[in-house]
C-alpha cells in the first residue's frame, strides 16, 4: 500500500509544474510518505523511511541534494493546495507569524493559510530575515499579493489577522485594494470619529463582558469599523474590520484555525522545529514539503470523518482528535507492511487521490512566474 500511495502521489505531481523531472517528482511523494511515517523533519529520522532498498546514509544524500538544488514553485503549489478546497464560493484568508531558535539562528516565518470552517490549509509563506522581529508592512503587502495572484480579490471573503499586523500603510493597502479584513488591534491605539474626537478604548468605561460597536471611526488614518469588548485583567478585545462585515467576534474566531495549523507542522504533527537547516530558501522549502504532507492528512481526516467513521466526541463536546491528527493515524496505518489495499478505508483514500488527480488534469493552470 506504501508503493501505491507513492505512485499516486507522483501522479499528481505530474499534473503540475511543482518539480520538473520525474525524479525529483518521485523524491517528493517519497519524503512526503516518509514524514508520515517518521513524524520528524529531520533528515537523519525521514532517511529512515525514504527508500526501503537503499542504505540509510544514501536516503541522507538524496535529501541533502533535493535540498541544495531543485527549485520549487511556491505559487505552483499554492494553485495545487488551492484544488482541495471548493471550486467557487468565498475563502478566508488568515495571517500569522511563527518563530523558533535553533541555536543561534532564528527561525521566522510570515505564512497565509486559505479555507473555508475547519478546513485551512498553508497557501503562501516568506521567511523573514529580521531577527525573530515582527513582520513589516512591506511584507505582508507581498504576501498577500502573491495570494491575490493566485485566488483573485472575488474569492477573498475576508482576511483575518492578530495584534501585530497593524499601521496604517498595511490598513491603507487593504482599504484601497477591496479586500475585507478584519484585525485585532492592541488596547494602546486609539479611535477618531468624524467630528475629529479621539478616544482610546482603556478610557471607554466598560465593566468586564461589555462591549461597544463604532460603525464608523479612524484607527491609524483609515476609515472603518470597531468592535470593542472588555476581557479581564484591564485587557481588551479590540476588532477593526472593514466596512460592511457583521459579527465581528465571530469571524475573528476564525483566525484559531491558523494556530491549529501551526501546532499541526510543529510540535504535534511534524515537529518542523525539530529542522537543524539554517539557510532560509531550504527551510522555506521544507515548509512546502511539510505543508503537503498536512493537507494530505487534512484531507484524508475530513473525508474518513464525513463518510467512513466520524471522530468521537469528548464530554466538553470536542472532538477526541484533530481532523489532520486523524488523517495523520489513518495515513500511517496504510503505510505499514501488512496494511491491505482492499481494505475499505485504503479504497476511500485511493478513491480521494484519484480525485485530486482528476481536479489537477482538468483544471488548467495560469502561467505564474515564482
Amino acid at each position: 500500500m506504501k508503493l501505491s500511495l507513492i505512485a499516486k502521489i507522483t501522479t499528481l505531481l505530474r499534473r503540475v509544474q511543482l518539480v520538473p523531472h520525474l525524479s525529483r517528482q518521485k523524491f517528493v511523494s517519497q519524503f512526503i510518505i516518509a514524514l508520515l511515517k517518521s513524524r520528524n523533519v529531520q533528515f537523519c529520522e525521514v532517511a529512515q523511511h525514504l527508500n526501503d532498498g537503499v542504505k540509510v546514509a544514501s536516503n541522507e544524500t538524496r535529501i541533502q541534494d533535493f535540498f541544495r538544488e531543485a527549485d520549487l514553485n511556491y505559487l505552483v503549489l499554492a494553485q495545487v493546495l488551492l484544488r482541495l478546497l471548493p471550486a467557487t464560493g468565498k475563502l478566508r484568508l488568515c495571517l500569522d507569524r511563527t518563530e523558533w531558535d535553533f541555536g543561534r539562528c532564528q527561525v521566522n516565518i510570515l505564512l497565509v493559510t486559505v479555507g473555508r470552517g475547519d478546513f485551512q490549509v498553508p497557501l503562501y509563506w516568506e521567511l523573514l530575515d529580521n531577527r525573530s522581529g515582527n513582520s513589516s508592512a512591506a511584507a505582508r503587502i507581498a504576501v498577500l499579493n502573491a495570494c491575490v495572484q493566485v485566488l483573485g480579490k472575488d474569492r477573498i471573503g475576508l482576511v483575518v489577522g492578530d495584534r501585530e499586523f497593524v499601521g496604517h500603510v498595511w490598513l491603507k493597502w487593504l482599504r484601497e485594494h477591496k479586500l475585507p479584513f478584519l484585525m485585532r488591534l492592541p488596547k494602546h491605539h486609539q479611535l477618531t470619529f468624524a467630528s475629529g474626537r479621539r478616544q482610546a478604548v482603556t478610557a471607554l468605561g466598560l465593566a468586564v463582558g461589555q462591549q461597544r460597536h463604532f460603525l464608523h471611526c479612524q484607527v491609524a488614518g483609515v476609515w472603518g469599523q470597531a468592535w470593542v469588548k472588555a476581557l479581564a485583567d484591564h485587557e481588551f478585545l479590540f476588532l477593526f474590520a472593514a466596512p460592511g462585515l457583521r459579527n465581528l467576534a465571530s469571524l475573528y474566531a476564525s483566525r484559531w484555525t491558523i494556530e491549529q495549523c501551526f501546532q499541526n507542522l510543529k510540535g504535534r504533527g511534524f515537529n518542523l522545529e525539530a529542522t537543524h537547516l539554517r539557510c532560509r530558501q531550504k527551510l522555506r522549502k521544507l515548509v512546502a514539503l511539510v505543508s503537503l504532507a498536512y493537507a494530505l492528512c487534512l484531507s484524508v481526516g475530513t473525508m474518513a470523518h464525513e463518510k467512513s467513521k466520524p471522530i468521537p466526541r469528548k464530554n466538553h463536546g470536542y472532538r477526541a482528535t484533530s481532523l489532520s491528527r486523524y488523517g495523520l493515524n489513518l495515513l500511517r496505518q496504510l503505510t505499514r507492511p501488512h496494511a491491505r489495499p482492499q481494505e475499505p478505508i485504503a479504497r476511500k483514500i485511493t478513491a480521494l487521490l484519484d480525485w485530486f488527480i482528476r481536479q489537477l488534469t482538468y483544471y488548467q493552470f495560469p502561467k505564474i512566474v515564482g
